[in-house]
Order: C-alpha cells, then sequence, then structure tokens
C-alpha cells in the first residue's frame, strides 16, 4: 500500500534509503541541506520540501538519516524540524546510529506531542542499501513496529525486531564496532601476506574461503586492494560509533580491549588523513609506516 513518507538526509546511505521507497511506489517527499543530493530522487518522482517541517506536514511517517546526535536533535526538535510539522499520530523513524540515551528523550519529546517514534539504524554498507538489501534494526513498541513493517521492508531486508526502544541502538554499535576490529586485522593480515611475498589477487581469494573469511574481508577488502578505499563510510562517523561503543562498555561494565584498542587506531588515521577519509583508510596506517601498499588488480572500485 502506497503511504506518505518523508526523507530527511540524503547522504551516503540515506539517499539509497529514499531510493527504495521511492522504488516501491510510496509517495516520497525529501530534504536535505544539499538539494543537489536529491537530484536522482527527484528525477525518479520524489518531491522536494524546503524544510524538516514542510517534509513533515506532508507526510504520514518521516525517516531520519543523520551523522550525529547533535544533528538529529536539530532537524527533529529545532523551529522547523520534525516535530513542528507532523501531524498527531504520525510516526518518525530513525535510521542514523546515533546515542541511546538522546534516542529515548526525543521519542518522549515526541510523544508529548502525539507522534509515535521507531529507532531503525541499518547495517550491511552502502551497496547494500543500494540494493534495497541492507539489514535494518527496529527497536520500539511491537505494535508499533507491526504497524510499519511493510514500509520498513521497503528499505532493506531482512528487517529485525530487537525489541523496547534504545535497544536497536545498542546493536547497531556492537555491529559496528566488530566491523572497525575486523577491518584493521584484515589490513594486517594483507600486509602480512604482502610483505610475505605472496600475490594480493590469490590471498584475498584464500581468505575469502576460509575460516578468517568475513563480511568486512568481502567488502572493505576490495577497496582496500583497488586503492580507492570508498566504502561510503567516513572517518568521522567511525570515531563517533567506536566512542559510542566504548561508552557502553564503561556503562555495562564490561571490558572492551580490542574496541579501545581500535578506537585510538581510528583517531590516529582521522588526525592524519582527515575526519573526511573513507573510514577503509585506516588500513594506510600500516601501508605508510612499512612504505608498502597493498594495491592488487581486478577489484572494482564499485562493489556489487
Amino acid at each position: 500500500m502506497s503511504e506518505s513518507v518523508g526523507y530527511i538526509g540524503l547522504g551516503n546511505l540515506g539517499v539509497h534509503l529514499a531510493a527504495s521507497l521511492v522504488r516501491e511506489g510510496h509517495r516520497v517527499t525529501v530534504t536535505d541541506l544539499d538539494r543537489n543530493a536529491a537530484a536522482p530522487l527527484l528525477a525518479a518522482g520524489a518531491n522536494w520540501a524546503d524544510s524538516a517541517a514542510a517534509v513533515a506536514a506532508a507526510s504520514d511517517v518521516v525517516f531520519t538519516c543523520l551523522p550525529s546526535p547533535v544533528v538529529v536533535n536539530a532537524v527533529v526538535a529545532g523551529p522547523q524540524g520534525v516535530l513542528a510539522g507532523l501531524r498527531p499520530g504520525g510516526t518518525w523513524i530513525d535510521n542514523s546510529t546515533t546515542d541511546r540515551v538522546e534516542t529515548l528523550r526525543l521519542a518522549a519529546l515526541a510523544a508529548q506531542q502525539g507522534v509515535r517514534m521507531l529507532e531503525a539504524p541499518v547495517t550491511g554498507g552502502v551497496h547494500m542499501a543500494a540494493s534495497g538489501e541492507i539489514t535494518v534494526l527496529v527497536g520500539g513498541e511491537e505494535a508499533l513496529y507491526e504497524e510499519h513493517k511493510a514500509l520498513l521492508a521497503a528499505i532493506g531486508n531482512p528487517v529485525l525486531y530487537m525489541g523496547e526502544l534504545g535497544s536497536a541502538a545498542v546493536i547497531k554499535v556492537i555491529t559496528n564496532m566488530l566491523a572497525f576490529i575486523n577491518l584493521v586485522s584484515v589490513g594486517e593480515a594483507l600486509m602480512l601476506a604482502k610483505r610475505g611475498g605472496l600475490d594480493l589477487a590469490k590471498s584475498f581469494e584464500a581468505i575469502l574461503n576460509s575460516s578468517g573469511n568475513s563480511f568486512v574481508h568481502e567488502t572493505e577488502g576490495q577497496v582496500i586492494l583497488n586503492g580507492s578505499y570508498n566504502i561510503g563510510f567516513t572517518m568521522d562517523l567511525a570515531c563517533k560509533d567506536l566512542g559510542f561503543a566504548t561508552q557502553f562498555g564503561r556503562e555495562f561494565g564490561v571490558p572492551l580491549e580490542l574496541a579501545g584498542l581500535t578506537e585510538q587506531t581510528f583517531i590516529r588515521a582521522r588526525s592524519q588523513y582527515g575526519g573526511g577519509a573513507w573510514s577503509s583508510q585506516v588500513v594506510k596506517l600500516l601501508e605508510d609506516a612499512l612504505h608498502t601498499d597493498l594495491r592488487a588488480p581486478g577489484f572494482p572500485e564499485v562493489l556489487q
């Protein structure tokens, strides 16, 4: 069934999630700080609005996909934000990876205005979002999840209900933490192969078919070997998410030794290459230190 849906935040990830909603036949209204980011969506039939409030006024359900808790707060609770335009009974669904405490605070604020809220961070990478196959992790009231399950299925598959509001924020941070730890280890493994005199393409294939294989090796390993490092995810975002992970470690009393070390490695990479550098460039720290690149022929710049 077609619904009036808003989408706010058309970055590397959000633009693909919004495109999936358009592709599924929903009436989609979008906005972003950069109108040019909306060009492919507008060409596909989406409508443009000049503010988050205007998007919300035109929608029954509003999605957001934003880079930080500060931005989520401004876009949702600001004077021209989602809550200024969404009618009572409407639903706000946040695809952002954000702070659990902030999510709970904003959900309570929304409830005071009769607006319902689900958190629905996604995991699997930009290329999976582009194909509509990214995993959607959902937290909130189960009845509300069931009401919007079909709409959530438009942006990804599988859609996994994790429990009460805040639970999806925790598991999303855990999945990213694992990915970042794995990324650093993939770089070390490939460097061992290179310095050991092995062919990197053959080494990639061997790892792919071994007990050491992983999603990160299959995807980010390719953008390391082709030299683009372009995984569509920045160093700033990686440091933010690792900060959430170590914060949870302190809150829950869990010593996160590997996560802590990985966070410091990413902070060093950010200082070296900049916050806008792709997160996969953390591997470049090792390449630069050893004056040895990890290039190999035959790896496409666009992941399939």
